[in-house]
């Protein structure tokens, strides 16, 4: 059963990181650089902010989780 939590932990690790890159690039898109962007790319680009913040959220959640299942420290 250990070995499924340090999988899983792996997989919530990796998903803050994509999720953050994702938030980032939409941020850039949608603020810094509209204007390089027609007005529809902006705005899947404001929505893609939202959903990678979720993503963001749900994947610390989970990654908290699994720390805790496996009995290190959760900070």
């Amino acid at each position: 059963m250990m070995k499924q939590y340090e999988k899983w932990l792996a997989v919530a690790n990796n998903s803050i990181l994509a999720s953050i890159g994702g938030l980032v690039l939409t941020i850039l898109v949608a603020y810094p650089l509209a204007n390089a962007f027609s007005l529809g790319i902006q705005v899947m680009a404001h929505i893609g902010t939202l959903f990678f913040a979720v993503g963001v959220k749900v994947s610390y959640v989970a990654r908290l989780t699994f720390l805790s299942k496996l009995g290190r420290p959760v900070h």
